[in-house]
């Protein structure tokens, strides 16, 4: 039952931080769920019992499937190769999802958030975040805009997490950001080439909190995408309906 589940999981992450031992599991179900994933988001990254793991595992994928899971393979491509999906990318089953990263790497912690780090960091679970943690430890320093890490997507229904940080727009686009974001899009689709990764979904990268405007950035998106992606096939994911229309004219 995934209210014996959450409540089991809420408990666990309250007792392993003293800070919160006056905490109180409310009854509401919407607000369990607000709880839990405040505390998930809000936890650093470190090991936890495999009790915990078990337990959350199996709850995570079962949010997900009530949600509903789409396959790229019922999806019907816009161009050859290339689709355009409006939906939560967190259910979209393909080899890779990219995640519009920040360069710490190690996601949102923001409780609750709407950025789309913080939800994928959410339903692929505390693993995530450990695994950026130790892929940014051995390298050293932050992320560099324009780069890309890969990760497993642990309770995600793609395979990968491809990691990516865009560039944040201050003013005017410069030709040095326009550059930026079309190297995010290029290195996502070299590291899912090198690592045998058929499919991609992207994000509007850059867009939103790092303030690309919309249009210029899928621009750059589709240009990029059409150049470099060989045979893999690529998912624009948008969950905006302006954004939806953008991509639509530009696929044609």
């Amino acid at each position: 039952m995934q209210r014996e589940k959450r409540e089991f999981l809420i408990q666990k992450l309250i007792d392993e931080q003293p800070r919160y031992r006056d905490l109180r599991i409310p009854v509401d179900e919407a607000e369990q769920k607000a709880l839990l994933r405040s505390l998930m988001n809000v936890r650093p990254p470190l090991p936890i019992e495999d009790d915990f793991l078990t337990v959350q595992d199996t709850y995570l994928r079962e949010e997900t499937s009530r949600k509903g899971i789409t396959d790229i393979a019922d999806l019907t491509p816009a161009t050859p190769g290339i689709y355009l999906w409006q939906g939560d990318i967190t259910t979209l089953k393909c080899g890779a999802i990219v995640n519009a990263a920040n360069s710490g790497m190690t996601g949102c912690y923001v409780p609750c958030h709407g950025c789309i780090d913080n939800a994928i960091h959410t339903y692929a679970g505390v693993q995530l975040r450990l695994a950026c943690a130790e892929l940014m430890k051995k390298q050293g320093y932050e992320e560099p805009t324009g780069q890309a890490k890969l990760t497993p997507a642990y309770n995600l229904p793609c395979d990968y997490v491809i990691h990516t940080v865009g560039p944040i727009i201050h003013g005017h686009v410069t030709r040095r950001d326009r550059e930026l974001l079309a190297s995010c899009y290029r290195s996502c689709l070299e590291l899912a080439q090198q690592n045998g990764i058929n499919s991609v979904a992207f994000c509007c990268i850059s867009t939103g909190e790092f303030h690309f405007p919309n249009k210029e950035a899928a621009k750059i998106a589709v240009d990029t995408v059409r150049q470099y992606r060989r045979n893999t096939e690529v998912v624009f994911n948008v969950f905006k309906n302006v954004d939806y229309e953008i991509y639509r004219e530009l696929l044609g």
